[in-house]
């Protein structure tokens, strides 16, 4: 993405209500002419805002010259919540032992960032947070993890999983998603996740060569990840690579220049190595589904040649994979080859869950409380059936919509960028973002990681990405104020006092 001066301010996107607007003394600035936008006379101008006004949208809200109210801020907002995700991710303590008796350092920049970004978004907007769908999916699975505590069979545990988990990662996705405004801001957080991911990996891959491994479940030796919390387990470590391979690549697709392409594509090739070596399957699968994905989006001119090459880069991995790596990838269908057990016990945790969710259709057995109802105290290990099993099937279907409507924002961006040279950069990083989706979507199967950050972030990219997109190239026709918010809202149809019919504010993007 091409470097702004003004990249660490604020590129508005909310239309300020002119109330606001006016009681705060903001400046009025015009959005660029767009090179291919018709000009207009005056006369031409003032009839279109006139048909514009009575429908209802308003002059200022939808005009062939874009006109949007810019307001510069959230930038010490962002500061805090690149710092927090710095130690979520690095978690600095673990490398520095003059701080090691910070370990709640995560929590104390956590308040921080929600302080700081409540008092900027107040004076900014009005409001504590926009309204996009995925803002709103996440309160409402807040509220379903509320719900499933009275009834909860350990209330007091339900409580201590919502707050030491679910509560903070929904409040930093808010913030996540009103503050990251610029491309800057998008690619600095990228550029965070992927370092911390080469660093993960390549600590991986030197863990195997010598043999440093930690004895997890079932009494089998894997290696864990240097960087405990998120990453210490191999399986969660799997996911969290599967996710950053897909924008790895995308992020190599259209930077210019062979070393830093060269930079990129050596960075997947060491995070594939490190899925190898967790020997986790369900990142093997995801990472399957994950490139499944970017082959049939960036191969759309041959998709048959594209898919043959998929399969045969999955037989070469496979080939090329440790001797044992296969055979435990095997257990997947044929579980009676797993001398460990662990297949078969999670078959039988997993249909567990199925009942579970079932038999506790409306609030589930409380958030944190499955293990209450399973065997032997095992967790669910898929994401999927955490949910449903512990807050009930609305809150499934919740998580469902989380996870799918921003594949649709990022399809909708790949159609729109397709074959525009100067929109190569959002149309590579769209499918990047699909295939992190998907990826995180097929491997969380296998691992009760709803609660956990991973695909807050991801999701977060898509949203703010859509939002860049529109302010970079807004459609031809106009949009009203929220249509980065509800971008698959039907077309209606208005008619005027003079018996014509004008097009809706919304274009068909989709």
């Amino acid at each position: 993405m091409p470097s702004k001066p003004e990249a660490l301010d604020y590129e508005g996107v909310f239309p300020i209500r002119r109330r606001h607007a006016e009681q705060s003394g903001a400046q009025v600035e015009e959005w660029p002419a767009r090179p291919q936008a018709k000009a207009f006379t005056d006369e031409e101008f003032t009839a279109k805002s006139d048909r514009a006004a009575a429908i209802g949208i308003g002059s200022a809200r939808q005009t062939d010259a874009f006109e949007i109210l810019t307001r510069r801020g959230h930038s010490l907002s962002y500061f805090w919540l690149f710092l927090f995700s710095v130690v979520l991710y690095v978690r600095p303590y673990e490398f520095f032992p003059g701080l090691s008796s910070f370990k709640q350092m995560a929590f104390y920049t956590g308040i921080v960032t929600l302080l700081v970004y409540a008092v900027s978004q107040l004076g900014l907007e009005g409001n504590l947070t926009a309204r996009p769908t995925e803002i709103n999916m996440v309160l409402l699975l807040g509220v379903a993890a509320l719900l499933s505590m009275p009834m909860a069979i350990d209330p007091g545990e339900a409580w201590t999983t919502f707050t030491d988990l679910l509560l903070k990662t929904l409040i930093i996705f808010i913030v996540f998603v009103n503050v990251v405004r610029t491309e800057m801001r998008l690619r600095l957080l990228l550029l965070l996740i992927l370092a911390v991911s080469i660093y993960l990996s390549i600590s991986a891959i030197n863990d195997y060569r010598h043999g440093v491994f930690a004895i997890g479940e079932f009494e089998t030796a894997r290696i864990a990840g240097r960087i405990k919390g998120l990453f210490e387990n191999s399986n969660d470590l799997a996911l969290h690579l599967v996710s950053m391979i897909p924008i790895a690549i995308a992020l190599g697709l259209y930077r210019p220049g062979l070393p830093r392409k060269l930079i990129y594509f050596g960075a997947v090739a060491i995070m594939v190595a490190a899925v190898i070596v967790t020997y986790s399957r369900g990142g093997f699968i995801g990472l399957v589904a994950a490139g499944l994905i970017l082959v049939r989006r960036l191969g759309r001119k041959n998709r048959v040649a594209t898919t043959g090459a998929l399969v045969f880069a999955v037989l070469v991995f496979l080939a090329a994979a440790p001797g044992a790596y296969s055979g435990r990838l095997s257990t997947v269908f044929n579980s009676a080859a797993d001398v460990t057990g662990s297949s078969t016990q999670r078959t039988a945790v997993l249909k567990r869950s199925f009942w579970v969710s079932l038999r506790y259709p409306l609030f589930g057995v409380g958030i944190g409380n499955f293990h209450h109802k399973s065997e032997h105290e095992l967790a669910t290990h898929n994401a999927y059936t955490q949910v449903s099993s512990e807050m009930g099937m609305g809150a499934f279907v919740v998580y469902l919509i989380f996870l799918i409507y921003p594949l649709r924002r990022l399809r909708l961006i790949e159609k729109q960028s397709y074959e525009k040279p100067e929109q190569r950069r959002f149309y590579y990083l769209s499918i990047g973002l699909q295939g992190a989706l998907v990826g995180y979507m097929v491997a969380s199967f296998f691992g009760a990681v709803a609660y956990q950050w991973y695909v807050y972030y991801l999701v977060g990219y898509a949203v703010c990405l859509h939002r860049l997109y529109i302010m970079k190239f807004p459609p031809q026709e106009g949009y009203e104020p929220g249509f980065w918010e509800h971008p698959f809202a039907k077309k209606k149809k208005e008619v005027v006092s003079s018996g014509a019919a004008l097009p809706a504010s919304q274009p068909s993007h989709s």
